[in-house]
């Protein structure tokens, strides 16, 4: 399949000017200030690709999908199958058939621990580690506190990097599970899943991996990590909230349970039996989102224009030259300096609540999150409660970057 490239990089260099022209968000001015969005790994703008095809899709194509015999439910379905399949590409799987949309990245972990996690007994075991979002860690509390898994952790280093030694040492032969982030959302931690996976699988254990982080900032290719399972969500790439994808074996999709019941996941309903669809639609009861899975398509064609590799090089020289800048900052601390690392940046000042920072430096124009980031146990792990996270997309600047170093340091000096 061919992609046009776009203008930014069609002379072979990295426009980011032309990336930002794209995001109307970007062009907003916050308390006079000049917008500078830094809170990407919560959620990214939308880009014009994104937001007019989706208009589109509501203006010409809308109707319910599947079942329908008229031109407007024969548009809608094929912009909603074909997003299906630019999902497949976009990960490699083997077959559309493997995707599943979801409402989101925790809509599709839930999935996974319901349907997968029905045959869990008590002392089996699942192994996390210390990273996790919440997402990926209160659905297997349902697991433990209603069937009486025990939860293990595989921990970090003081640096944030993954202790694989130490993860392989939790694996016995009670684990019926490990599920662990590709990049962790608080320090921008790389986990090597494809050696992950390689050891649970010599044990014959299944591995879920949350790409909600990675997925935007890498190429994934399913196939050859050979995950079981690997989810992500729209709304961090470029594309709509509302909309999340989960990745599955086909043999998986054939033997779990459905997840939740009602119209299209059905064969045949009668009084007395029911009978299930196949994998995906089994898993995709009621109306789906529509118009979110064409947007999320848009955003994959979009991104796919400027390309990952290209992308993930300028992330990463924003990444090199915020965390240098930032360090000049005596009274800072960065939480996380992984050797293979995403571009995050968690971080605290000392005599100053994350909050506080936040709250300042937004009236100069700046977002940025601050609070637990819902990872509580990595927090406790570095003995904090709370930081600050600057996280960057393809349409941040250096420029954004000298503008966020020179404002915490008016902020250090309004709280020292």
């Amino acid at each position: 399949m061919t992609m046009d490239l776009h203008p930014a990089v069609s002379n072979g260099t990295y426009d980011v000017d032309l990336v930002r022209a794209d995001f109307p968000a970007l062009a907003m001015q916050v308390y006079g200030k000049k917008l500078v969005y830094l809170d990407n790994a919560a959620s990214a703008q939308k880009p014009n690709a994104v937001l007019d095809r989706m208009m589109l899709a509501y203006k010409t194509e809308y109707a319910n999908v599947h079942r329908g015999l008229h031109y407007l439910a024969n548009a809608a379905t094929e912009g909603y199958e074909g997003a299906r399949t630019k999902v497949q590409h976009f990960l490699n799987a083997k077959r559309p058939e493997e995707i599943i949309f979801t409402k989101n990245a925790t809509d599709a972990l839930n999935l996974v621990a319901a349907s997968w996690g029905a045959n869990i007994k008590p002392g089996d075991e699942i192994v996390l580690s210390i990273m996790e979002h919440h997402s990926n860690i209160v659905p297997w509390h349902f697991l433990r506190e209603r069937y009486g898994a025990v939860i293990k952790w595989a921990p970090v280093d003081d640096e944030g990097n993954f202790l694989i030694d130490e993860f392989e040492k939790l694996l016995n032969d009670k684990t019926r599970i490990v599920a662990i982030t590709h990049m962790s959302n608080a320090l921008g931690t790389v986990v090597p899943v494809k050696d992950v996976v390689r050891i649970a699988h010599a044990r014959g254990i299944p591995v879920l991996i949350d790409g909600s982080q990675a997925a935007v900032h890498m190429t994934v290719d399913v196939q050859d990590i050979d995950a079981d399972f690997y989810i992500f969500t729209g709304h961090k790439l470029y594309g709509p909230s509302g909309i999340g994808v989960l990745y599955a074996k086909y043999d998986h999709l054939v033997a779990m349970r459905p997840y939740a019941g009602g119209g299209e996941m059905i064969r045949e309903v009668a009084q007395d039996w029911v009978t299930y669809g196949d994998p995906p639609h089994k898993f995709e009861a009621g109306t789906p989102a529509i118009i979110e899975a064409i947007g999320l398509g848009a955003a994959i064609d979009y991104v796919n224009s400027i390309g990952k590799e290209r992308i993930a090089a300028h992330e990463h020289d924003l990444l090199t030259y915020a965390e240098a800048r930032l360090r000049e900052i005596n009274s800072l601390r960065i939480f996380g300096s992984a050797r293979n690392k995403g571009p995050v940046i968690s971080f605290a000042i000392e005599g100053a609540h994350p909050h506080d920072i936040a709250t300042v430096i937004d009236r100069q124009g700046i977002a940025v999150r601050a609070g637990t980031h819902c990872v509580m146990p990595l927090l406790e792990r570095f003995n904090v409660t709370a930081t600050c996270r600057a996280s960057f997309g393809m349409y941040n600047t250096r420029e954004e970057v000298d503008h966020l170093a020179q404002s915490l340091i008016k902020a250090q000096e309004l709280f020292s």
